[in-house]
């Protein structure tokens, strides 16, 4: 049995990854999965959420570079460890000034403020009081992808909002794979009541457009980064329940499945044990699609308002709060995010229909 299990996951996995798009979609998901854990290293403005607010440079173009001057903030700003910094970043520890020149004159440094293009404002600060705790005072940054209307670097937005899009979809996929197999089981494995209960539930929700399932169930459970993951799993379990159902009703009948009844063996081991290990192939397939969905409803719901809240990042958010850029002069703000959400659900479709056509033993016969 064990020889039988090892050669079915061998040439599994020799099939998958003879699938040139399944390869690119699992690679493309790996990238993101790690750009996603070490975000706040990896992103240029690694303050929580990405929140770095510098309104004079709102609105501007990828490449766009600034010198700024660091000033110490009033408040002393917690350090944090390694681990919560992996988790939500760390405050910064200076303001940015945005500065077109500057230069030091006795005790004194003083600048051109920028205000906006063409305009500067002359101001003078104490060298003894910026250097109150040893830094560079004056640093230069390059926005490679530019900044939002609120002078936020929009790359380090695209990097952070890379969390919100793959936990929306890991725990929607989780939520949905939990009611949809567990229904699923019950409902082809003993028929009758159950699964005319289950199937009379199944047909209410499957009548219901999923947005709209989708909206009552976030204004009942409120606005919200983890309501969105609730509200998105409980709108993708009836395709799962469906597919495990019918695939049920022909494992039931098999002699293996009579034996182990003759056996003595009661339900819930022939279901665990017997049962769900041959039904988890079509899951694999609907899990990779339930994934994409549920990045797509994600974004669809920050865009309309009801999903994550300002300020944490979310590519829906950036579009809705950029797509005014689109018709001006930096339609790239509203592009990007758009590009984003548009290359990870192509990975996940992508490796869906590998995992697919690897399942499909029967197509290779």
């Amino acid at each position: 049995m064990q020889g039988e299990s090892y050669s079915f996951w061998y040439s599994f996995r020799k099939r998958l990854f003879k699938n040139r798009g399944a390869v690119f979609g699992l690679f493309i998901i790996l990238i993101a999965c790690t750009i996603g854990i070490l975000a706040y290293f990896i992103a240029p403005d690694h303050s929580p959420n990405a929140n770095r607010i510098i309104l004079e440079i709102g609105g501007k173009k990828p490449g766009f570079t600034m010198e700024f001057l660091l000033l110490p903030k009033e408040k002393k700003v917690k350090q944090s460890g390694f681990f919560e910094r992996l988790m939500s970043g760390q405050e910064d520890n200076f303001m940015y000034l945005p500065i077109q020149s500057w230069q030091i004159i006795q005790d004194s440094i003083v600048v051109n403020k920028y205000v906006d293009d063409g305009i500067t404002e002359r101001q003078a600060y104490l060298v003894s009081n910026i250097q109150s705790v040893p830094h560079e005072m004056v640093v230069k940054k390059t926005f490679w992808s530019g900044t939002d209307k609120f002078g936020r670097d929009i790359l380090s937005r695209l990097i952070i909002g890379i969390r919100v899009s793959l936990a929306v979809g890991l725990i929607a996929v989780i939520i949905s794979l939990t009611i949809g197999i567990t229904l699923g089981l019950v409902s082809g494995y003993f028929g009758g009541t159950a699964d005319k209960v289950i199937m009379w539930l199944i047909n209410i929700v499957w009548s219901i457009p999923t947005l709209l399932l989708v909206f009552a169930i976030t204004l009942a459970l409120g606005k919200g980064f983890w309501q969105v993951f609730i509200a998105v799993g409980l709108t993708l379990w009836v395709n799962v329940a469906r597919v495990i159902r019918t695939q049920v009703f022909s494992i039931r009948e098999l002699q293996y499945i009579e034996a182990a009844k003759a056996l003595g063996y009661n339900h819930f081991r022939i279901i665990i044990r017997h049962i769900l290990p041959n039904v988890l192939g079509p899951v694999m397939v609907i899990a990779a699609s339930n994934f994409a969905s549920a990045i797509v409803i994600e974004a669809g719901l920050s865009f309309l308002g009801i999903g994550v809240q300002p300020p944490q990042p979310s590519w829906g958010l950036m579009i809705k709060e950029n797509y005014n850029f689109i018709i001006t002069h930096n339609p790239l703000l509203a592009i990007a995010p758009g590009i984003c959400i548009m290359i990870l659900v192509l990975a996940f479709n992508l490796l869906g229909n590998g995992l697919r056509d690897a399942l499909d033993v029967r197509g290779k016969l």
